[in-house]
């Protein structure tokens, strides 16, 4: 399979941001792996159109969408309107949603299967808290909220998997090597176990304090396919030496 190196922008990124694009993409023409930026709703149209522009394949994504296709819902955005923007991926129940818009399993599922509806590839996230973490749970919990949030009929070409333990995302800190290993091997399992060997082709991505100073170590795991970044994506620089360890892995 082909790895991914998705880059969640979050709330940041004005049109001046989109140079970044533009540099990430001079440096990497060819890169040895999928190339994907979740910017702002705000910025999907105009970064697809630079895309076009730049004649890149860089594969642009949302952050969320709304479980249903229209509707009164203000402020909300649906699969449909991401796609018609330029988009191809969309992120789903990232833990920032999870937290302050208490979304729960079974809503982030609904926007997988809205996703994978339009034609969209739904990035599913989970993870556990330190909390959770401390108390040695962590592996009930990922498994609780793979088996809640991954839909039915998950294949390679449809699902992606981020495991984000939500006390690594912009702290600076990270699992030890073996740590991530233990849940990627565990998600893997439970995966062929649900979907049939074909699951073994869906990719999981590390997401948490991803950083050029770790990114080859931990693409060097099994069972770590790419990678969700945040902060680090948002530099042409910092993402580039990201990207170039995952195509090197």
């Amino acid at each position: 399979m082909r790895k991914l190196a998705a880059g969640n922008w979050k709330m940041n990124g004005l049109a001046s941001q989109l140079d970044e694009v533009a540099a990430l993409a001079a440096a990497h023409p060819d890169p040895a792996c999928d190339v994907l930026i979740c910017p702002p709703a705000t910025l999907v149209d105009r970064l697809a159109r630079k895309i076009v522009l730049l004649d890149s394949t860089i594969l642009i994504g949302g952050q969320d969408c709304h479980p249903k296709p229209s509707g009164a819902h203000t402020g909300d955005i649906s699969a449909a309107m991401l796609r018609d923007a330029g988009a191809t991926h969309v992120i789903v129940g990232h833990s920032e949603r999870r937290a302050d818009h208490a979304e729960t399993d079974a809503q982030v599922r609904a926007k997988a299967e809205a996703a994978v509806s339009q034609g969209l590839v739904a990035i599913v996230c989970i993870g556990e808290t330190e909390a959770e973490r401390d108390a040695g749970r962590t592996l009930d919990v990922v498994r609780g909220q793979l088996a809640g949030s991954v839909p039915a009929g998950a294949a390679p070409e449809t699902i992606v998997v981020a495991y984000e333990p939500v006390w690594a995302i912009g702290t600076g800190r990270t699992p030890t090597p073996a740590e991530i290993a233990e849940v990627h091997a565990d998600l893997r399992a439970r995966l062929v176990q649900r979907f049939g060997p074909g699951a073994s082709g869906i990719r999981l991505l590390y997401g948490g304090s991803v950083k050029p100073s770790n990114a080859a170590e931990i693409f060097a795991l099994p069972h770590v396919d790419g990678a969700l970044v945040g902060g680090a994506s948002l530099k042409a620089d910092d993402f580039g030496a990201i990207v170039a360890a995952l195509s090197a892995a």
